[in-house]
């Protein structure tokens, strides 16, 4: 497959800025992929085509403040920092992007917050635009990411074209976040409400949680038109045991398993052994699925609706199947669905 395959027309405000009122109340598109047949739903019908013993698998992981706002010393030149991924806890090491990348040198102290309470120093050059912050901070380790996490702001995508507001950070987070690590939120699992889960559970459908840390790696450009040469930023994940003998019972007995979200479909396939059973796993997976593509796990997805020439598109062609799904999007862009994080769902079955 090419990069080009996966160009279509988006205009630009059917690129969801807030999301739905009530989480379970976006629209739902359900895609056949035995006859190609389209459905237009609301999320919350999403339930009609499961059964008692079917598995959702959702993803756990939670956003953490992530983008925060810096002065660089003597020039006070505002500097925009992203942590990406804590290097070393004793050492307050940070894995971070900066803009604009071209003020920042080895060496430069950059202060954070009104009273410049947090101090960090560019210790390393890792890439074009990132860099290896030290944070010079006396406290413990448990001090430090709460004063940290008090000045960064919720990393809204930059397709959200708003100033941040108080109620994304709570809307940007699953309602069953727990294990903080994503620079970005699994779309999929946001669509879910309490109400929507105690409704699984009393029909009989049953809930399995991976962890799977959404990283910047999903959101940068392909710069390659063969696919098979683009190389996918690592993200680190976790399927326990309990998870991995939890899904391969349901596997054993032909139940429905809908994988919730492209992170959730990646952390299956990345884990699953030739003999088609999971397999825990606590570590970092670089897999990029693109079609064709032969599944072994899940027989359902459940995807947001994703911009073009994103992996995750290519993930759900994969899925669906590129015809399908392309004239899916299609439909999508005619019927005016919402795109993005904060967008509508597509139920691939």
């Amino acid at each position: 497959m090419k990069l080009s395959q996966f160009k279509f027309k988006l205009p630009e405000e059917l690129i969801a800025q807030y999301p739905a009122r009530f989480r379970d109340e976006s629209r739902l598109m359900v895609l056949n992929r035995a006859d190609g047949s389209i459905a237009h739903k609301q999320f919350k019908d999403v339930l009609d085509y499961f059964n008692e013993d079917d598995l959702f698998v959702f993803n756990n992981t939670k956003v953490f403040p992530a983008r925060l706002y810096g002065n660089k010393e003597k020039t006070g030149a505002q500097i925009e920092v992203f942590l990406l991924r804590e290097l070393n806890r004793e050492s307050r090491l940070w894995d971070v992007l900066v803009e604009p990348a071209r003020k920042i040198r080895i060496g430069n102290k950059l202060y954070f917050g009104d009273d410049e309470t947090v101090v960090a120093e560019v210790i390393d050059n890792t890439t074009s635009r990132g860099r290896t912050l030290r944070f010079l901070y006396d406290g413990t380790h448990e001090e430090f990411k709460r004063d940290l996490f008090c000045l960064g702001e919720t990393p809204l995508p930059r397709n959200i074209n708003r100033p941040v507001e108080p109620e994304d950070e709570e809307n940007f987070q699953t309602v069953f976040a727990c294990k903080e690590g994503a620079v970005s939120a699994p779309g999929a699992g946001r669509h879910f409400s309490r109400e929507l889960l105690k409704r699984m559970e009393i029909k009989g459908i049953n809930s399995a949680f991976i962890t799977s840390h959404m990283s910047l790696g999903n959101f940068r450009d392909i710069d390659v038109e063969d696919l098979t040469k683009h190389k996918m930023d690592s993200e680190q994940m976790e399927v326990t045991p309990e998870t991995a003998k939890q899904i391969n019972a349901v596997k054993d007995t032909n139940h429905n398993i809908c994988a919730v979200g492209v992170t959730v479909m990646r952390a299956l396939e990345t884990v699953v052994g030739t003999e088609g059973k999971i397999k825990s796993f606590s570590g970092w997976t670089n897999k990029f699925i693109f079609p064709p593509y032969d599944f072994t796990v899940a027989n359902s997805m459940i995807s947001n609706f994703h911009l073009p020439y994103s992996t995750f598109l290519m993930m759900n062609a994969a899925f669906g199947g590129y015809d399908e799904v392309m004239h899916a999007y299609d439909v999508a862009v005619k019927e005016k669905y919402q795109f993005g994080v904060y967008g509508d769902a597509m139920l691939i079955i």
